[in-house]
């Protein structure tokens, strides 16, 4: 038996999490049963879809019961072995939630590719984050040379490959992000055409005009005011995949504005296409993807940003943050060497 440390959701929150949300407890690790596989955790992903399994109102996933432990992606190692895939050192990626050690099934775990970029990209560009953003656009965006591709938060993990496949597409990329920094980023590490700041009082023109041409796809990762600004500019036949709504999460503006008639409307008299997704709904074509991306990851020729935080402890702080767009760039908690 091995004393380990784990995260649990301690009470459901009210508007945003805060600390109390959140348990921090040891526990004694059993030993592994035929077929199990005991891990040490590496890292953490933290994704805003978190904060909805925090919530226990009908949604696409089982919510995380109260004293449950925290969901979320880790890359761990494996320490011992009763599955017959598997051996101790082997570096894999599993869902064990927010925790130092796990016991899990062999049949639940994937080794890590990364065609050789560093480990942490397995959790963001060449992880979940960088799956979701290639399968919205392969499957749902499907930009076209000449067309005007928009992204909400576009420095996050899904945004900034979005607009980086938009350019390999030969589109033009346009990024909506938050603050001048990120909005540098956005333009001049990662190579998009225009950027817009959401958070100036001009922010509708000011996208307006970094879309002379209107917008053929919009790649949907916020709601809000982020939605209402862009709505207008959709072309006719324009595609907008829909993988987060990180401005309703918390509750807010969900309720101040009936986006509704309007959104339908523009459906109805510019045949537009909108479909939600779930990244997993994809899955099979994961490897595709790795295969197609990774390559491009590990040359340089595809950039990507890290925000990397130093122990297990500190993932409810970070996580309350992200969802105020605290982070810069994948947002992972590293747990152990």
């Amino acid at each position: 038996m091995t004393a380990i440390r784990r995260i649990v959701l301690a009470s459901r929150p009210t508007g945003q999490p805060e600390a109390g949300n959140f348990r921090i407890e040891n526990f004694e690790l059993p030993e592994a049963a035929e077929g199990e596989v005991t891990l040490r955790c590496l890292y953490l992903s933290l994704d805003p879809y978190m904060r909805g399994r925090m919530s226990d109102a009908k949604s696409y996933a089982a919510p995380v019961p109260i004293d449950g432990v925290m969901e979320g992606e880790t890359i761990c190692e494996v320490v011992k072995s009763r599955h017959t895939a598997f051996s101790p050192g082997d570096i894999v990626r599993a869902r064990t939630g927010w925790t130092t050690n796990a016991v899990v099934h062999g049949d639940t775990l994937t080794r890590v590719e990364t065609h050789g970029a560093p480990l942490t990209t397995a959790l963001g560009v060449l992880g979940m984050p960088g799956s979701t953003a290639w399968s919205g656009m392969k499957f749902i965006g499907k930009p076209k040379q000449g067309e005007t591709v928009v992204v909400a938060a576009a420095s996050g993990p899904v945004g900034s490959l979005v607009g980086q496949l938009a350019k390999l597409a030969g589109a033009r990329a346009v990024g909506i992000a938050g603050g001048p920094d990120k909005c540098a980023y956005v333009k001049d590490g990662l190579g998009f055409d225009a950027v817009v700041d959401h958070r100036s009082q001009d922010f509708a023109s000011d996208l307006a005009a970094a879309c002379p041409d209107g917008v053929d796809v919009y790649f949907e990762n916020v709601g809000g005011h982020v939605w209402d600004a862009v709505l207008p500019l959709l072309n006719q036949f324009a595609r907008v995949p829909v993988c987060g709504l990180v401005a309703h999460y918390n509750g807010a503006g969900s309720a101040d504005t009936d986006r509704l008639p309007i959104t339908m409307s523009a459906v109805l008299r510019r045949s537009l296409l909108i479909r939600g997704f779930i990244q997993t709904e994809f899955i099979s074509h994961f490897g595709d993807f790795l295969d197609e991306v990774g390559p491009r990851v590990a040359s340089g020729d595809i950039k990507y940003r890290e925000d990397i935080v130093d122990g297990l402890e500190r993932a409810p702080e970070a996580f309350i943050g992200m969802l105020t767009g605290g982070n810069f760039g994948k947002l992972i908690v590293k747990i152990a060497d």
